[in-house]
């Protein structure tokens, strides 16, 4: 082989080596910041239910609402029922009995401690015992009820009062409400706890998945991610998609599991090779069944200069 020959080859190979740390090897870094957070456009009106409630916008998964009624005489229990019909009568709540599966109401008419988890709050005899919070809802796990009062009052006062209670409804100022802490005959339950309660239950069933937060760093042509997502809606979500972009193109999608009410995921990923130089990224959830935002599924960040 001619010294020209090798002088050639010589002077390939270190081109080639060259740029072969010029695109795999980390020459510098650079960081994103978030331009654009599709901010979440789901919101509630929060002074309709002020003060009413032990927290804001406190609700059950669903409108529809399993009971079981134990150790109860059979006078107590059909007060419970009345007081369920009563409600049943002036909202679009629904209650029904528990068959095998577990209540979300236990109502009881021995004398026991009311024993809380989550969020528990519980005023006289009935009250929320489980609760998870979210961004948009304080979502109802399980309630208690405990129908220990006796009453000559001819209405369902006093199982009403504790149910009102187990719904996450406060004490009420107003002598002639059923949420008055004294029972007194001729109290009703007043229009503005009906309209609460309707507007509440009025948004669907469904979950709510969005970025809590999001970040991300590139060193020569690998791009490293970090992502937390989490579910602010009533209802567990299903698996999901999320879909990172590079430039307006698929850069990297990946599966995530379902996340329950309240819950979330961090999702962490290094080295993801790039074969340009992102400038901007955008992160999308990919969710087929309805939620109650879609806005928020969305987020783009962009080159901090």
């Amino acid at each position: 082989m001619s010294w020209k020959s090798v002088l050639g080859f010589t002077f390939f190979l270190l081109v080639f080596v060259l740029l072969f740390f010029y695109w795999f090897f980390p020459l510098d870094e650079r960081s994103f910041l978030i331009e654009n957070s599709g901010n979440n456009n789901f919101t509630l009106n929060a002074s309709l239910g002020e003060s009413m409630q032990f927290y804001e916008n406190m609700r059950y998964q669903k409108p529809e609402i399993s009971y079981r009624i134990e150790d109860c005489t059979l006078q107590k229990e059909d007060e419970m029922m009345r007081a369920f019909d009563w409600i049943e009568n002036l909202t679009i709540l629904n209650f029904y009995e528990a068959n095998e599966q577990e209540e979300e109401i236990s109502v009881t008419c021995e004398n026991t401690i009311i024993k809380g988890e989550r969020g528990a709050f519980i005023a006289g005899e009935g009250g929320v015992t489980n609760l998870v919070t979210t961004e948009n809802f304080n979502v109802i796990l399980n309630g208690k009820v405990l129908l220990l009062r006796e009453t000559q009052c001819q209405g369902p006062l006093v199982g009403t009062h504790e149910l009102l209670h187990a719904l996450g409804f406060d004490h009420s100022d107003n002598q002639n409400n059923v949420m008055y802490p004294m029972i007194k005959c001729g109290q009703t339950i007043g229009e503005d706890l009906v309209s609460h309660i309707n507007y509440l239950y009025s948004f669907p069933s469904i979950p709510d998945l969005s970025f809590e937060n999001v970040s991300a760093t590139t060193h020569a042509r690998y791009l490293d991610v970090s992502i937390t997502v989490k579910n602010h809606g009533l209802q567990d979500s299903e698996n999901s998609t999320i879909i990172i972009y590079s430039n307006g193109k698929s850069l990297k999608e990946f599966e995530i599991e379902p996340i329950p009410i309240g819950g979330g995921r961090i999702i962490t990923l290094k080295n993801i090779v790039t074969l340009t130089r992102p400038e901007e990224l955008e992160f999308y959830i990919s969710y087929n069944p309805s939620e109650l935002d879609k806005k928020n599924n969305r987020i783009i960040l962009k080159i901090n200069n």
